[in-house]
């Protein structure tokens, strides 16, 4: 994973502070791009991201927060990559009491969560994130669209 500059800092602190005892944003950005275990590497890389959160800051973040990240993480990062052309970046952050997942690509075409029905095979990973996560927010952008998903890190 390459490490790519901030953005513009549109849609950060939404909902709370953006980090940790005021010291700052707390955040970590991605470039997912190549090709190989890129899903893995994303997973791994939030993994490591909540473990420096919970040993440098004292924030806790329990074992649900870490496998919900994952999870999360995983399925962004696919859809992301299956659909839409170009790279795709991945940025991670601290608000409040929450990580936020954000997963920007080139596609300005917003996904839509379908209906539920028993008969389909796969295609579910957007209303899973949904369940899942405490907000999902998705919005186009100059060049595509971001999702955002907030992940409490205690229950």
């Amino acid at each position: 994973m390459e490490s790519v500059p901030e953005g513009d800092g549109e849609g950060e602190g939404e909902g709370g502070d953006n980090g940790a005892g005021g010291g700052g944003p707390v955040q970590d950005a991605v470039a997912l791009e190549g090709e190989g275990p890129v899903i893995a590497r994303a997973r791994h890389g939030a993994v490591g991201f909540l473990s420096r959160v919970r040993a440098g800051y004292g924030l806790p973040v329990s074992a649900r927060a870490k496998d919900l990240t994952q999870w999360v993480v995983s399925e962004l990062v696919t859809n992301a990559r299956r659909h839409a052309p170009g790279p795709v970046y991945m940025e991670l952050r601290i608000c409040g009491f929450a990580v936020e997942v954000v997963v920007r690509d080139g596609d300005p075409v917003l996904p839509v969560a379908r209906t539920a029905d028993a008969g389909r095979v796969g295609q579910q990973g957007l209303e899973i994130v949904t369940a899942v996560a405490e907000s999902l927010g998705i919005r186009r952008e100059p060049a595509g669209k971001r999702v955002t998903a907030r992940i409490v890190l205690q229950e």
